[in-house]
């Protein structure tokens, strides 16, 4: 096997664990799909891997940075501390253990109730700022996959390029 095969097959399943990582957070996303494109740049003996790098990076930073502008100032707008999401993505990841598929979203919805209740001491506010929480989470995750599947497919034409 070519050292250029080598690099495509790494560069593939690095990208394609980071666009499932995008939506699983217990595995890298954006930062291992960046990864997968510096692999095929490298070592894949083309200059198209070098193109395929750039544009793929920029989509990668454009998702990464979505995920986190919206995010960021939807929770800044309803004064919805950050440590609620986090304690939402940590109650989600440990639901994912505990039932598996859907522990994930199930966790993530309950801890992040949970936190806001306390927090605020009121049902129906609570209810408000969580929901408004999971619709600003689960749209810059939606542009940050989007943008890593734009990235995925920019490899996909570089390594197809490069072989034929």
């Amino acid at each position: 096997m070519t050292s250029a095969v080598i690099a495509a097959v790494v560069a593939v399943l690095l990208v394609a664990i980071g666009v499932v990582g995008i939506v699983v957070p217990v595995l890298p996303g954006s930062v291992t799909i960046a990864l997968g494109l510096l692999v095929w740049a490298i070592w894949g003996g083309s200059p198209w891997g070098w193109i395929a790098f750039a544009a793929g990076m920029v989509l990668v930073a454009v998702g990464m940075g979505s995920q986190y502008v919206l995010t960021g100032r939807t929770l800044r707008a309803k004064q919805i501390p950050n440590r609620s999401v986090v304690i939402g993505l940590v109650s989600g990841v440990v639901g994912l253990f505990v039932i598996p598929f859907l522990g994930l979203p199930i966790g993530f919805v309950a801890g992040l109730l949970v936190t806001e209740y306390v927090r605020v001491r009121d049902l129906n506010t609570a209810l408000s700022t969580s929901w408004a929480a999971v619709k600003s989470v689960g749209a810059g995750m939606l542009i940050e996959l989007c943008c890593g599947l734009a990235a995925a497919v920019v490899l996909a034409v570089s390594v197809l390029t490069s072989f034929l």
